[in-house]
């Protein structure tokens, strides 16, 4: 019955399949039907376009019907299927048949195989070997296919589409379109997207036709709507008007009614057609309360797909759920795939939250994968670190090692993020020397590959550290250099010239060996001190309320120090206090005779890294910056002064740390 049903269907003759180059795309449809006489079904054409006799064939079939299937760049075409039987012919052919489906197990035990599939000819020699398979069977070949050969937004390897098994397997989903499940239907579609077929074939359109007729019945489920949407949001984007439709009955939907699956899915939609702000805030507010209350249940795809999503869709309100799901991240560290664990800690930086498990299960899984993981992933790593300000000794050594062995494999943005991080942590690990002689032999073979902001955060964070690339700075204060650091129509912020002016300062008073170009004055600052990124820490109102009373009853008068004092040098002092030849304080107005200054820093927590009692990189320079300057620095370090409970223990702890070597007097 079955191949009755076959020989009732005209079977076209060759397919050819061509990849058109990136540009333009082509007008000619990619599915080209002539109507050339036909060959019988067991025929075979040739690429000369000649049948050869098959099956008792009894004569060859001249210029028979053509297809052709083009590939292009950026969009995509489209394949859909029911049951497919697959005859053991030379060449395999796929006609449908309603009345021997496959069971469960067998469906399962196929996408297990196809699971297990390393190359797309495997994919291709699987398909040959079974006799049945459903619509679902045919479109998870294909997506196989897709996860093997997709490369950005083309395919490795675009004559893959070329192989004999594909053509007809197209050919039959094309034929039958209306015979798909719902499932098949949208699924087979998304697949062809991800093939970057060309929307306007004769097989795509068939496709989205029958797709908005069934979506007319409003009877997908959830599930499927969201797969239909994927496929329209690649088709057309995002202002696709069936994608509008797929959202319509989404949104008449109850969240707190779906699975996990759909759930996810419909995040993931979201994620690509965000559209206006607040569109579909309602919906997402709902959908947020239910996640919460099944992020136990996620696995590692969906944890990071749903931190993915949150960040795409900036849902800064939605705070309790991403605290769920870091909770949840915890148990699956080990399971994240490399692009999976760098969206977990790209949306945990962009939400600014850290969780003690999940830094102690970094820490013991840092040192694993360091030296085999993505280049991309070990940068967001250390990254994630450095940006909640956390020190882990563990990680940082894990990734100065990898460093080191696999330097080259890092782009230039991956090393200087990487550098950048022990910088800001102010951390040296053991291996320093080589680290950065690694650092020193790239600068001296991809300086000219670095972005100018990119080299100039990297050269500045070297110098919190203590390491001075001296051999670099001259080219960055060449006036070549300088002139591209601005943005269009921005110019350079004062973060920038921060960073060119610290840079300047650290060459003058800690390389005195330095004979290249000076700074030019237009590009230095007169204070460190600003809002947003800052070189310095504004100072911790609480306790220096607390530092200043403690002074006023030592000193005797408030005149006696000045607060917030801004040196000629760009650096703020928190406190300062003038002393005279022989050791007497003087009023802080007062201007001559001043033969000592006392630079009080007043380190609040922020200060320093979150886990270990270490100043960050740029309170480090400014006090060592200080000391060069003549200043005499006295750190009062908050976990110091959080254990003094009144005033006789202030005074008598600010009076050694001032005066160590002088009797404190009564006033």
């Amino acid at each position: 019955m079955a191949l009755k049903l076959i020989q009732s269907l005209p079977l076209l003759g060759q397919f050819g399949i061509r990849h058109y180059p990136v540009g333009p795309v082509c007008p000619t449809r990619l599915l080209i039907t002539s109507n050339a006489a036909q060959p019988c079904v067991a025929c075979l054409c040739t690429s000369a376009g000649r049948c050869f006799r098959r099956h008792g064939c009894r004569k060859p079939h001249q210029n028979c019907g053509t297809r052709s299937l083009s590939t292009i760049v950026r969009e995509p075409s489209f394949v859909a299927s029911s049951s497919v039987g697959l005859h053991r012919d030379s060449v395999p052919r796929f006609c449908l048949t309603q009345l021997h489906r496959p069971s469960v197990a067998e469906e399962q035990g196929f996408l297990q195989r196809l699971e297990s599939c390393s190359a797309s000819r495997q994919v291709f020699k699987l398909l040959c070997s079974v006799e049945i398979m459903s619509d679902n069977m045919a479109a998870a070949a294909l997506h196989r296919v897709a996860d093997l050969e997709q490369e950005g937004s083309a395919l490795k390897d675009p004559t893959v589409l070329e192989k004999d098994t594909i053509r007809a397997l197209c050919f039959q989903l094309e034929q039958d379109s209306g015979r798909l499940t719902d499932a098949g239907l949208v699924s087979a579609l998304l697949a062809c997207t991800r093939l970057f077929l060309d929307p306007w074939s004769t097989l795509m359109v068939r496709l989205v036709s029958e797709s908005q007729t069934r979506l007319d019945r409003g009877q997908m489920t959830v599930g499927q709507l969201c797969t239909l949407g994927q496929a329209m949001l690649a088709i057309e984007g995002p202002g696709c008007v069936m994608l509008e439709q797929v959202m319509e009955q989404i949104q008449r939907q109850e969240p707190a009614q779906w699975g996990l699956a759909d759930l996810v899915a419909v995040y993931r939609l979201l994620q690509g057609c965000v559209g206006e702000d607040g569109k579909y805030r309602d919906l997402l507010n709902a959908m947020h309360t239910h996640a919460v209350t099944v992020t136990s249940q996620m696995d590692p795809s969906a944890v990071s797909g749903l931190l993915s999503a949150l960040v795409t869709l900036n849902q800064m309100q939605a705070l309790p759920l991403v605290i769920s799901l870091c909770k949840q991240a915890v148990r699956h560290v080990s399971y994240f795939t490399d692009e999976e664990l760098t969206h977990v800690l790209g949306a945990l930086m962009h939400f600014g939250h850290s969780d003690h498990y999940f830094v102690e299960a970094m820490e013991k899984y840092v040192p694993t994968m360091a030296f085999t993981s993505h280049p991309e992933t070990v940068s967001k790593v250390i990254q994630f670190f450095a940006r909640r300000n956390i020190l882990s000794p563990t990680v940082f050594d894990a990734v100065a090692e990898s460093f080191v062995y696999r330097a080259n494999d890092y782009s230039t943005s991956q090393v200087a993020r990487q550098i950048m991080a022990f910088g800001k942590l102010g951390y040296l690990p053991p291996n320093a020397d080589q680290m950065f002689r690694k650092v020193e032999s790239i600068l001296h073979t991809h300086f000219s590959h670095f972005q100018p902001r990119t080299l100039l955060n990297m050269l500045h964070a070297c110098t919190l550290v203590e390491r001075f690339p001296v051999n670099f700075v001259s080219k960055v204060f060449s006036s070549y250099f300088l002139q591209q650091l601005p943005e269009k129509e921005v110019g350079i912020d004062r973060a920038v010239l921060a960073k060119l002016t610290q840079l300047y300062m650290t060459v003058k008073l800690e390389c005195p060996f330095y004979e290249g170009p000076r700074l030019h004055s237009k590009y230095r600052i007169k204070s460190f001190l600003m809002s947003g990124r800052s070189l310095e820490t504004p100072v911790d109102p609480h306790l220096y309320n607390s530092v200043k009373n403690g002074l006023v009853d030592l000193l005797g008068d408030r005149s006696y120090f000045g607060s917030k004092v801004l040196t000629p040098y760009c650096y703020t002092l928190d406190v300062e206090i003038k002393l005279d030849e022989e050791g007497y304080v003087l009023p802080a107005s007062h201007t001559d005779e001043v033969y000592k200054r006392i630079a009080l820093c007043i380190d609040g927590q922020r200060r320093f890294t979150t886990n270990l009692r270490q100043l960050l990189g740029k309170e480090a320079i400014k006090q060592r910056h200080l000391r060069l300057l003549g200043y005499e620095v006295v750190q009062i370090p908050y976990y110091e002064f959080e254990k003094l409970h009144n005033k006789t223990s202030v005074v008598e702890y600010l009076h050694q740390k001032l005066f160590p070597h002088t009797y404190r007097l009564s006033w």
